[in-house]
């Protein structure tokens, strides 16, 4: 019999794409989706007799609820794939419910696969926001370093006690193959984000006097490494352990903003503060406290481990996950072509150094003007 994977948070976006990608890998005999509300569409099939897909079996449950330790014998698991860690709720948005279902449920997943004894693989999505974001954090985030400023609530929070309960369930487990892929915020044409949805605001409200480095991955990249992890590693990589996931490069947010076409409001913090929690009482936007720090601090992760020890590099860069997610955007009130024709005339103007230039009079051996010395 070949692996049995099972994946929760089938209902999202990312979870629906990789169900999809998994029934086509070769040795997969069954697929299992397990989510609080069934996917609004079903899993992709594949086309044609060349590409035969791997069945799939959905159940509606709770990971809260104990049931889940019945599909697990039922179905014969051998390889977990929990997706569900996520910033938002599926029609709830009571902040509440959403960190039961992230903690609550992976400790209900965790205690299901330490008592199944065909469980050999298990696959955890986490973020980067397990690093925080602070004015005094280092210049780029590595898997081993500690945050200098660890998140106070909201879901970095929630990731990072779900990473702590997988840590305890690889010891008490060690026949099982953990892997823990801490992704940078995952953009494209159909991501479903919370920042996605800041960039989808017609003016964007920033931070006064910041202008933070940020990082993205490419769905396209996201899925990929999930079905490698799922998998048995290739040879000479080894795909356990954490790992950052994110698109080498960064972008400054007025660089994305330039490329979105959106024109940015600079407001000071407690005035950005405000506004954020408006947009959240009136569910225009869901910016959430350590959102708004990220888009006051950013953040930059190393991926030298995805690329050297787990053997993937991202066929997106963080400029190009960006640039795909922005053509799927509306158009916004700047056009970008007009936008970067501004930003090289005032480059021009102002010069290299960033003072303006001699005028049209001065030839290259004028003397520049001095001040005057005091009259005695």
């Amino acid at each position: 019999m070949g692996v049995v994977v099972l994946v929760t948070g089938v209902a999202r976006h990312l979870g629906a794409r990789f169900v999809a990608e998994v029934r086509r890998r070769p040795g997969v005999d069954l697929v299992v989706g397990v989510d609080v509300q069934p996917p609004r569409l079903p899993p992709e099939e594949p086309a044609g007799p060349a590409a035969p897909a791997a069945p799939y079996r959905f159940h509606q449950l709770d990971l809260r609820r104990p049931a889940l330790s019945r599909v697990l014998a039922e179905h014969r698991v051998d390889t977990v794939v929990h997706l569900s860690v996520s910033a938002t709720g599926l029609g709830s948005t009571n902040r509440s419910a959403v960190k039961e279902s992230n903690v609550i449920g992976t400790m209900q997943l965790l205690g299901a696969c330490q008592k199944a004894p065909g469980v050999r693989r298990l696959v955890v999505k986490s973020t980067t926001g397990v690093y925080g974001s602070a004015p005094r954090d280092p210049a780029v985030f590595s898997e081993r370093m500690q945050p200098k400023d660890p998140p106070g609530g909201g879901f970095a929070k929630d990731a990072a006690e779900v990473e702590g309960y997988v840590r305890g369930f690889a010891r008490r487990r060690p026949d099982v193959a953990v892997t823990v892929l801490r992704f940078a915020n995952i953009v494209g044409p159909d991501a479903d984000t919370p920042l996605s949805e800041y960039f989808a605001l017609p003016v964007l409200p920033t931070v006064l006097g910041y202008d933070p480095r940020l990082q993205f991955v490419h769905e396209d990249d996201a899925v990929a490494v999930l079905c490698r992890a799922a998998d048995e590693p290739a040879p000479g990589t080894v795909n356990t352990g954490t790992f950052n996931v994110a698109g080498e490069g960064v972008l400054l947010l007025s660089q994305c903003a330039r490329r979105l076409g959106r024109p940015t409001l600079p407001l000071l913090l407690p005035a950005v503060s405000w506004m954020a929690v408006l947009a959240r009482q009136t569910r225009l936007v869901d910016v959430s406290p350590e959102q708004l720090r990220l888009l006051t601090h950013g953040r930059v992760v190393d991926t030298a481990r995805l690329r050297d020890t787990f053997g993937y590099r991202p066929a997106f860069g963080t400029p190009e996950a960006f640039a795909d997610f922005a053509a799927a955007q509306g158009p916004g009130l700047l056009p970008p072509e007009r936008l970067a024709a501004v930003t090289d005339r005032l480059t021009a103007l102002l010069g290299p150094e960033g003072a303006a230039p001699a005028g049209p009079a001065a030839g290259p051996d004028a003397v520049p003007n001095r001040p005057r010395p005091p009259r005695s």
